[in-house]
């Protein structure tokens, strides 16, 4: 049988861009005597489609769509995923669903029967789940189709006893489609691999693994689709971040693809692409074109920077570099030079009048009280009214360059330098942002190696630097993983072997500034456990040793 996956970069919501896209890798698929062609996990209506699901008007849309792809299916299977409505009258209104396709008309469609409820997904707060796996015979194939359905999901479904894998063997299958949209993390890759070798491995069948491409928000899907053979080697895969359509031809009898090229990346490769793909994805589908973001001559703000070039183009980033009393004439140079390597208008607003007018002000309210974290944050706030005012003359989105160590700890200022329309390194550790800084210079010095090397600091009073407030970034970055990523507890922390007052000092600070997190931008996800909607924390709350 030969097989194409098709790849694609949907929209939420876009049903003709969408639709356009399913039918045009139908002809490919067609002129080059493809069998088989399969789509992603909801690619008619794009993922996640959220609340929408709750409007009427948005499903007849996904099954008019079904009903217009259809008409182009004569001499061709098609496998592609959307929602349908649950006739049976018990349970939630919709599932979600693959149809099978050809002839012009809908043959079949097979319902998702373990829905996930953990970190970014809420499936069931739509969907009623299947009550049986389903196969459907393709060109005298008994093919096994199941939706985003692995070993993880079944433990936590006291429904049922079987992985989808052997279930489907069990009702004659021969060969496995498993149509996905799973989101990108720098471990995702070869967690799906080793998941789905393993089901390989138990059934002896064949698999073709088709994921989403491209990002919605702060979800980013890397793509990586794959044919793997009955032994669990992976006989040929798709690239990461782009759209493609592969073709491969099983042998069922062997259990068999042809080989081919396989992708790999290192873990800062991998988050670089993701979050040039993030960014660019983010404007397009919004409608917009060109960003803003504030250069301080600091990391996080040049790595925002040349990322947000290489996603928009560097006509299309504009800087704005605002220096106080206390920025250093290096953190100037730093940032104009950033701007000059990667040829980006600039612009050079001071704001110590502004500080100092602020200031005046205040005087009969703040009583000579000393400097302090008001006069700091004060500096944090005028930048911010200053980028917004920008955005808003322009039409321009500004992007946030907080990094995750910071978004953690609360290390960052409300309205100030947390404000802006997305958060690009949100979800990167400041060690990594330190990596990705050397990434983007691989070739050539974008980032000057001043800004890479320099203390960090935040320049809001005399000589600072963030070691003043903050543990040293490779111990906290280590303390942080176990905490948010591994969601190992303090008492656990403290076991690991790391000293019993930095973790309360260090889960202090994450904890009580859960509130500030809650008014952030979205955050581009890149790990397995993101601020945002995959981790939901009480505002209000104490857990601490």
């Amino acid at each position: 049988m030969k097989i194409a996956v098709a790849q694609l970069n949907f929209h939420v919501g876009n049903f003709e861009s969408n639709t356009q896209k399913i039918i045009n890798k139908i002809q490919d698929a067609k002129n080059q005597c493809v069998d088989l062609v399969v789509f992603s996990e909801l690619a008619v209506c794009g993922y996640p489609p959220r609340d929408f699901l709750e409007f009427n008007d948005f499903i007849n849309s996904c099954l008019d769509s079904i009903d217009e792809i259809a008409s182009y299916t004569r001499g061709i299977t098609v496998i592609v995923g959307a929602p349908s409505r649950n006739e049976t009258g018990h349970g939630k209104p919709l599932f979600n669903s693959a149809f099978i396709l050809s002839e012009g008309k809908v043959q079949k469609h097979i319902h998702k029967t373990l829905l996930p409820t953990y970190d970014i997904f809420d499936e069931y707060r739509y969907f009623e789940p299947n009550r049986e796996f389903e196969v459907v015979e393709i060109k005298g194939v008994q093919v096994g189709v199941a939706i985003c359905e692995d070993l993880w999901n079944v433990g936590n479904n006291p429904l049922y006893t079987q992985t989808p894998a052997i279930a489907l063997k069990e009702k004659g299958a021969k060969l496995i489609v498993n149509i996905a949209a799973s989101p990108f993390s720098y471990q995702q890759d070869a967690e799906r691999k080793e998941v789905l070798k393993e089901n390989a491995e138990k059934t002896g069948l064949p698999i073709v693994y088709c994921n989403h491409v491209g990002a919605q928000t702060e979800l980013i899907f890397d793509g990586g689709s794959f044919f793997m053979n009955k032994n669990g080697e992976v006989a040929s895969q798709e690239s990461f971040f782009e759209e493609s359509l592969i073709i491969n031809d099983v042998d069922i009898s062997s259990g068999e693809f042809k080989a081919g090229s396989i992708q790999s990346g290192s873990k800062i490769q991998l988050i670089h692409d993701a979050l040039v793909l993030g960014i660019k994805d983010y404007f397009k589908k919004l409608g917009f074109k060109k960003a803003i973001v504030g250069l301080s001559g600091g990391i996080d703000s040049a790595v925002t920077f040349a990322l947000a070039a290489r996603a928009l183009g560097s006509d299309n980033v504009y800087g704005i570099l605002m220096p106080s009393q206390y920025s250093s004439d290096h953190s100037v140079e730093d940032a104009k030079a950033l701007a000059e390597n990667i040829g980006a208008p600039y612009d050079i607003i001071a704001i110590k009048d502004i500080y100092d007018a602020y200031d005046e002000k205040l005087k009969p309210i703040f009583k000579g009280l000393p400097f302090g974290l008001a006069e700091e944050n004060l500096q944090a706030r005028i930048r911010g009214v200053l980028v917004m005012a920008a955005s808003n003359k322009f039409g321009h989105i500004v992007l946030n360059t907080s990094n995750k160590s910071e978004a953690a700890v609360g290390y960052g200022t409300l309205y100030g330098d947390m404000c802006g329309g997305l958060a690009v390194l949100g979800d990167v550790y400041k060690t990594d942002v330190f990596e990705l800084a050397r990434y983007i210079n691989k070739d050539e010095e974008v980032i000057p190696e001043n800004t890479i090397v320099k203390p960090p600091s935040a320049e809001l009073r005399p000589d600072q630097k963030d070691s003043d407030s903050l543990p040293d970034y490779d111990v906290l970055d280590a303390v942080l993983f176990e905490y948010i990523e591994n969601r190992k507890g303090p008492r656990e922390l403290v076991a690991l072997g790391y000293d019993e007052a930095l973790v309360t000092r260090i889960l202090k600070m994450v904890n009580i500034n859960e509130y500030k997190r809650y008014q952030t931008p979205p955050i581009l996800r890149v790990s397995h456990k993101a601020f945002g909607m995959g981790r939901r924390m009480p505002i209000v709350a104490k857990y601490l040793l």
